[in-house]
């Protein structure tokens, strides 16, 4: 492990994983090439606060917060 990753345990899975958001200088982790939506991120705000979630519960997360694509959902016209 680097010294500038932080060893942490997911508050989610309870799994263990190496945070970079608070490192120095750089300050930069894997996590933020995931986009979160307003809503989510509240969300998670308001169930872990000032804690980081892995990566594969982040991508969880995010797949299942996603809109859903209804097949055979809308009639077709004319």
């Amino acid at each position: 492990m680097s010294d500038a990753l932080l060893a942490a345990a997911c508050p989610r899975c309870g799994g263990g994983f190496e945070c970079g958001a608070s490192s120095a200088p750089a300050g930069h982790c894997a996590c933020f090439g995931i986009r979160l939506n307003d809503r989510l991120r509240a969300e998670l705000a308001e169930r872990y606060p000032g804690n980081c979630l892995c990566l594969r519960c982040l991508r969880e997360l995010v797949d299942r917060d996603a809109p859903q694509a209804v097949i055979g959902g809308a009639s077709a016209s004319g």
